[in-house]
């Protein structure tokens, strides 16, 4: 895998989800670093990518209340253990689960295996609630999917909190699990 600064110099073969991420990120002078690699469908399969960036991918989870009314991005630690209960007492919210992939794609414009929180670019409706584990506050990157599974990018966790947050428009929750 190769590092690169900003975007690729070529997107005609890119998705159009992916180009509006670079878009987006240009528009807020937001320097980042990119691999483009095969898709990376699971935590254990970003590894590779994980260590050419030298930073640790967040888990991102897409989840609802029961009747799929509301939904909520969590991102965490990778290496973290998920238990709804924990999550659950914190934002008042029983009977959480995953959230279908048809919300995903129409919430989000994203498919999954993808999932990251630069889809909240996409929610001009402010329908996904943000929630970030405190614990990833503390990195000084923060790595991420462009909306598509086959690059990786990394910025700052300042950056992330200080300007692409606000400008997505989504105050997040912090939470500690």
């Amino acid at each position: 895998m190769t590092i690169y600064e900003g975007r690729p110099s070529d997107t005609s073969d890119r998705l159009p989800k992916e180009v509006r991420v670079y878009d987006f990120l240009d528009s807020l002078d937001i320097p980042y670093s990119r691999v483009d690699h095969e898709a990376l469908m699971t935590m254990e399969a970003c590894e590779e990518a994980d260590r050419v960036l030298d930073v640790a991918m967040c888990k991102n989870l897409f989840l609802a209340n029961r009747q799929q009314t509301v939904f909520y991005l969590l991102l965490m630690p990778g290496d973290k253990p998920f238990k709804t209960k924990d999550l659950s007492a914190q934002i008042d919210s029983s009977r959480l689960s995953f959230g279908s992939h048809e919300f995903m794609e129409k919430l989000l414009d994203i498919t999954p295996g993808s999932l990251s929180i630069l889809g909240l670019m996409n929610d001009h409706e402010g329908e996904v609630n943000l929630l970030i584990d405190e614990d990833l506050l503390s990195a000084e990157y923060f790595g991420c999917h462009p909306c598509i599974n086959t690059s990786s990018l990394r910025f700052t966790t300042d950056d992330l909190l200080k300007k692409i947050i606000p400008a997505m428009k989504h105050e997040p929750r912090f939470v500690k699990l």
